[in-house]
């Protein structure tokens, strides 16, 4: 991480250790069962701010991200966004993780970490490269992030690679 400036440092470090501990909170292997196909709540959201830790001249910071995902009640998810990536280009993101609850403040304010994995399409052209194993127009994504939660209002601060933070908002359904 030595080409990060010192803030995208401590902003990845942070994520990266909240993810990895909070989502070593599970069950022993011997009493892991698949996850409920009940849906608790929907959750749509956009991004607000994004930022790149080496920034370039042609770098997009409006990613226009609109963002759907279904939430059971283990915390298990399934989503699907569509963005403009760090060149402008439309892309879209699916996948499937996990949000773990770490600090609840009665019933309405709570703090999570999640991690999202899956498939990335739309990095094309010249920048096909800028996403590794991008090979076939698809590319594996793996994004964590840190967020607050108050009633129905959500946000969070996403770790994309180590190229950058976007933060996110959006409202539970």
């Amino acid at each position: 991480m030595k080409f990060l400036p010192p803030v995208g440092k401590a902003i990845t470090t942070l994520l990266l250790v909240l993810v990895s501990t909070i989502t070593q909170a599970r069950p022993p292997i011997g009493n892991w069962h698949p996850p409920e196909p009940v849906l608790e709540s929907v959750v749509l959201q956009t991004s607000l701010y994004t930022t790149h830790y080496n920034p370039k001249p042609e770098h997009n910071n409006d990613q226009q991200l609109v963002g759907l995902e279904l939430h059971n009640p283990e915390g298990w998810l399934l989503g699907g966004a569509r963005f403009l990536n760090s060149f402008g280009q439309e892309t879209v993101f699916a996948y499937g993780g996990q949000e773990r609850t770490f600090w609840r403040s009665g019933t309405q304010l709570s703090a999570h970490a999640k991690l999202a994995v899956g498939i990335i399409h739309g990095y094309r052209g010249e920048f096909a490269d800028k996403v590794p194993m991008n090979n076939l127009g698809v590319a594996p994504g793996v994004l964590p992030s840190i967020g607050l939660r108050w009633d129905q209002l959500h946000a969070e601060a996403v770790l994309f690679g180590l190229a950058g933070t976007m933060v996110t908002a959006g409202i539970r359904f």
